[in-house]
């Protein structure tokens, strides 16, 4: 059980970091060529959004830094599950419309994947009881 905990919390630092950087660089290109950016799943429009990806990303990258060190787990997992809580409401619970089943079968995979993330951020400490030392005499 210890060596799934393990590959899940692997997984999950891989998929939530991987995530942040790709859409922390798309918004920095959108802002750095004033391109207008539409992602139609996300709750922010105009020109809100490349900024909103910003900051986000940036809280997201910084939480997954510290639980890499350790610290503050549980800043982690909640950026994973709001990651995966705006992904789900974004494609199944707006007004966001699929062009084929292609694109729906993408943005259900995104989802769940999002959720398998959220399971791996869970924060556990890596000690199930206290630890015993043996007496110096």
């Amino acid at each position: 059980m210890g060596v799934l905990k393990a590959l899940l919390r692997v997984y999950a630092y891989i998929f939530e970091g991987l995530l942040a950087a790709f859409f922390l660089a798309i918004a920095i290109l959108a802002l750095s060529s004033d391109t207008p950016l539409n992602l139609g799943f996300l709750p922010w429009k105009g020109d809100a959004l490349p900024r909103w990806l910003v900051g986000s990303c940036l809280f997201g990258l910084v939480s997954l830094v510290l639980a890499l060190a350790g610290k503050l787990r549980v800043l982690f997992f909640l950026w994973s599950l709001a990651v995966m809580v705006v992904l789900f409401r974004g494609f199944f619970l707006s007004s966001y419309s699929f062009t084929g089943p292609v694109n729906f079968k993408g943005a259900l995979c995104m989802t769940l994947a999002a959720l398998v993330a959220v399971i791996g951020a869970w924060p556990s400490s890596g000690r199930s009881g206290p630890v015993r030392r043996p007496m110096k005499y």
